[in-house]
């Protein structure tokens, strides 16, 4: 059984897959509180379903794109087998996870976007480093930056661990009305950093506060 908060139809606001139609299957419960996380309704609020209940919801929007999110989804055991079911009906599965669970389990088709918390989030001890050893090349990192010390922090990460070869993109995310993004991209062309500015275009389209989107 899984907890599930929501299960929706959008576009998909980051990622390289950033603009493609999605559907989102969110799970409840997360362990970390980082500052500025903008989905504290997934902390508690949801309902179970079977994994094959899951699915057929999935199926009803008949999208070749699936993402897998939370709250953090690799706190709970069937999340596993709902991946796998995922990538065995022929979708590409996106898995968003905070970087502080292993990624050892998940599926070798699934493309993990994994979140690498900076200090601004105040929960960047709390990282599994292990978890870049095992980047494979389809994997994508993000870092959310909050201010110059976050910035800092992901260049020296991205730098000592070498994720420029070992993923196919890495996304410097501005905390969305905290950050200025263009601040953030002027400082990725002073450093030239091989990274990608993210904006959450989901935001954009959308009001911030809409859920469902």
């Amino acid at each position: 059984m899984l907890t599930i908060n929501e299960i929706f139809y959008s576009v998909q606001g980051e990622s390289s897959y950033a603009g493609r139609p999605c559907v989102f299957v969110r799970l409840t419960a997360c362990d970390l509180r980082c500052s500025w996380c903008d989905t504290t309704y997934a902390f508690y609020e949801g309902s179970k379903h079977a994994v094959d209940q899951v699915l057929e919801q999935v199926d009803r929007f008949d999208c070749p794109l699936v993402e897998v999110t939370g709250g953090e989804p690799l706190l709970q055991e069937d999340v596993y087998p709902l991946m796998q079911a995922l990538v065995d009906r022929g979708r590409t599965v996106l898995l968003e996870t905070g970087g502080h669970r292993s990624t050892a389990r998940v599926p070798e088709q699934v493309v993990t976007i994994l979140d690498v918390k900076c200090p601004g989030s105040g929960e960047a001890e709390k990282m599994d480093w292990s978890n870049l050893d095992r980047l494979r090349p389809h994997d994508e990192v993000k870092f959310v930056i909050r201010d110059r010390v976050d910035y800092e922090y992901a260049r020296d990460v991205i730098a000592r661990h070498h994720l420029a070869a070992r993923a196919a993109a890495i996304h410097l995310s501005p905390v969305h009305d905290v950050m200025n993004p263009r601040t953030l991209s002027e400082w990725v062309l002073q450093d030239n950093l091989p990274v990608r500015v993210q904006l959450q275009l989901h935001k954009y389209i959308w009001d911030s506060a809409t859920r469902g989107v």
